[in-house]
């Protein structure tokens, strides 16, 4: 006699949690809602059975939930996963989205639908006032600017396939975040499990960018045998770890200038003789070939002379930029594909074909360099002997101060705006992953981003380096309750000049002698006096407020000193006012 078959039956909830296992997600950034009530019961079923999925970080704010998942993911090139509220909730985690996909961070963004049925047809249906009014006609809308691929799950028998796909768009290059809505109904429908399949990643997953062909390794290594003033500019390419020492190697043996414009991470030792700073200024006109790598924008063109008879290379992950309307940078030879592979590619034919007389000419190039780089290192030194005074604590020597409380592998995230230049040339870093910045424009990404770091690297002291007017889009009250609750600490350095510097400097730079100056009024002041450490020292953390320059070393060791005992500190420091 035949036996009957066997049928288990489970909620989609129950395959949405297998398959997050099934694509590695770690984490899952939680800011939950009445739609998640499926997922919240199977999890809880998860648990008491001891079966294991992603660990969850309750968030009070989508920004903090974005900005953890994106510096994680930073730090080690794992996309992970964000649930929030509906459209609301999208709406909240939006600014930090945006910063994700200029960034080309992976992260996959999830957020609940409100229920469709109205009279109890389906479980799941409505059964709150808010259910009526949080549907919007088209909630991926909110956020599809800013996503690679965005989708609602149809049906709970598709779940595993639908979450391999977003996991393998947000991964391939160039990465990115993905969106996916998530219909409470949908989550509660029970499938049995013979006819939901998985998807494996040998199949199913990412694809990356490769190398480049021999043509254009040919031409790229002609123009530098001949250079005499070649540079390279990048932003981006450190988010892979080899990529500093590739490209260090590489300067070093063609005496190339390098300069990050607008790092997002390190990418060169800042200490070496070949970087030449974050302003590639004038060597733009002198180059007479340049190497575009990883890079969104090279330098701003209406400040900077251009040469027309420069040779450039654009090599980049993304080197078509579609997400920026327009762009208006030149490149001679466009090359899409994987840095370090190419630049790997050039240095090898480079050191095949060298002379005597390239390898010379470089050594001089690379002499000269070691003197810029010396002179600049005075002149740093000469700002930061300036403590300030009663007018408010220089930047350049807190920051100095900062530096030498630092070890080499500490993390340093920078969203000083304006004084953004400060902390890259003051608080040196050289090791792959240790400094980590924004391609985007949404402020308040860097508390966020601080809790990633650290939650991907335990081990180190992760310092926030942020103005005030960034400060308030941290959502600090939503940062310290969780770096509370899971033993994060962060250490915070707010530069406070009591106000946007950023909003009163464009402002001279269209109308230098306008109305607006004559009156000093840019509309930029913000509430003076704010106590900033104390949003900390309520979640049970350690603050200060920094006004005195002399006392800056020991309140520095202090914050420190509670961040290692496992809390997280404040300094908050009063800088010259805008």
């Amino acid at each position: 006699m035949d036996k009957a078959p066997q049928v288990s039956l489970h909620s989609t909830a129950h395959f949405f949690l297998e398959g997050l296992n099934e694509i590695g997600v770690e984490y899952l950034f939680c800011n939950l809602g009445t739609d998640h009530a499926p997922l919240i019961e199977e999890m809880a079923r998860w648990r008491a059975a001891g079966r294991a999925f992603p660990k969850t970080l309750l968030c009070p704010h989508e920004n903090t939930a974005v900005n953890m998942a994106a510096g994680y993911a930073m730090v080690t090139g794992r996309g992970q996963a964000v649930m929030v509220h509906v459209d609301v909730g999208t709406a909240n985690a939006a600014m930090g989205l945006h910063d994700a996909c200029r960034s080309r961070v992976p992260l996959l963004l999830m957020a609940g639908k409100a229920p469709y049925t109205v009279r109890g047809e389906l479980p799941g249906s409505r059964d709150t006032y808010v259910h009526f009014i949080q549907e919007p006609f088209d909630q991926g809308a909110i956020v599809r600017n800013y996503v690679k691929w965005e989708w609602t799950l149809p049906s709970g028998i598709v779940t595993k396939e639908v979450l391999r796909r977003a996991h393998a768009v947000a991964h391939s290059d160039p990465p990115g975040p993905v969106y996916l809505a998530l219909p409470r109904e949908t989550l509660a429908q029970t499938w049995d499990a013979n006819a939901v399949r998985s998807f494996s990643a040998e199949r199913y997953g990412a694809a990356g960018a490769g190398a480049a062909s021999p043509e254009a390794v040919s031409a790229i290594v002609e123009r530098l045998l001949a250079a005499r003033h070649p540079i390279l500019i990048t932003a981006y390419a450190g988010r892979n770890r080899r990529a500093p020492g590739v490209i260090e190697e590489l300067a070093r043996f063609a005496g190339i200038r390098v300069f990050e414009f607008n790092p997002v991470y390190l990418n060169i030792s800042r200490a070496s003789p070949a970087w030449g700073g974050i302003l590639p200024g004038r060597h733009v006109a002198e180059a007479d070939a340049g190497l575009l790598v990883d890079v969104d924008v090279p330098w701003i063109p209406k400040d900077t002379r251009e040469n027309p008879e420069t040779w450039w290379a654009h090599i980049d992950v993304d080197v078509v930029k579609e997400r920026i309307p327009i762009w208006g940078f030149p490149s001679n030879l466009r090359l899409p594909g994987d840095s370090v592979l190419i630049l790997s590619q050039v240095l090898e034919a480079l050191k095949a074909r060298a002379t005597p007389a390239f390898r010379e000419a470089a050594s001089r190039r690379l002499e000269a360099m070691t003197l810029e780089r010396d002179g600049r290192r005075a002149e740093l030194a000469k700002l930061a002997a300036d403590k300030g005074g009663q007018d408010g604590v220089n930047q350049h020597y807190l920051c100095a101060e900062l530096a030498a409380a630092l070890g080499e592998d500490d993390i340093v995230v920078n969203e000083a705006i304006r004084n953004a230049g400060v902390v890259i040339n003051q608080i040196p870093r050289s090791r792959p992953g240790t400094s980590l910045g924004t391609g985007g424009g949404g402020l308040g990404y860097s508390a966020g981003v601080a809790l990633g770091a650290k939650l991907a690297r335990p081990e180190a002291i992760v310092v926030q380096v942020v103005g005030d007017g960034s400060y308030y889009f941290c959502n600090p009250s939503s940062v310290y309750a969780v770096s509370r609750q899971y033993r994060l600490p962060i250490f915070t350095v707010v530069l406070d000049n009591s106000g946007w510097s950023a909003v009163k400097e464009a402002t001279l730079r269209m109308y230098p002698d306008g109305v607006s100056k004559s009156l000093d009024a840019f509309e930029a002041r913000l509430a003076p006096d704010i106590g900033f450490a104390r949003v900390c020292e309520a979640a049970g953390g350690h603050g200060e407020t920094l006004t005195d320059p002399a006392t800056a070393p020991a309140a520095i060791r202090r914050c420190l000193a509670a961040v290692r005992d496992g809390r997280p500190a404040v300094l908050h420091a009063k800088i010259p006012v805008l």
